[in-house]
């Protein structure tokens, strides 16, 4: 069983031993209106998640799923369309100044393959809904487009040469 809670709400950094809670989040119709602002949607009709936050050495993992609604703008056709969005959420945080804190060092090194570090946040707590927004947000086409959509490329023109009206000099009869 899920409880739910409170939209932008901290929660508490856990014990290391501490059992897992489910979570279930859903934004507010104020919240979403903010959302939509921030994110330049038309609307978000509907954002909710349902989470799982463990214990994770000294920090939490969240792990879940992102539902969402949203209308956006066609980038062709400039009409509105609804995009619904399901989306996994898995995120590891540790406090601010943890010991397992990514290090910052001179070379990074990228494998594809491996697990994401840790995020770091700071003060007591860790707000999930953070996350939620975080994962919407990635979710996102940045160049939407309305199913069935096409784009027509204008007719190609003749170019016009700077030089053209030189051209219609030299081709003109001289005049007497």
């Amino acid at each position: 069983m899920s409880e739910a809670w409170p939209w932008g709400r901290f929660l508490a950094w856990p014990a290391p031993r501490g059992a897992e809670r489910r979570l279930r989040l859903e934004a507010s119709h104020e919240a979403r209106a903010q959302l939509g602002r921030e994110l330049d949607l038309e609307t978000v009709q509907r954002l909710e998640a349902e989470v799982v936050v463990r214990p994770w050495l000294d920090g939490v993992e969240i792990e879940g799923r992102v539902e969402a609604l949203v209308t956006r703008l066609c980038g062709v056709t400039l009409e509105p369309f609804d995009v619904a969005l399901d989306e996994p959420l898995k995120v590891r945080v540790v406090p601010q100044g943890s010991p397992n804190a990514p290090r910052a060092e001179a070379e990074i090194i990228v494998d594809l393959n491996a697990e994401d570090p840790p995020d770091e946040a700071p003060g007591d707590g860790v707000d999930v809904s953070a996350y939620v927004v975080e994962t919407l947000a990635l979710a996102l086409d940045p160049f939407p487009r309305k199913p069935g959509a096409v784009f027509e490329s204008p007719a190609a023109t003749e170019a016009i040469s700077p030089f053209a009206a030189l051209a219609d000099l030299v081709k003109r009869p001289p005049s007497e």
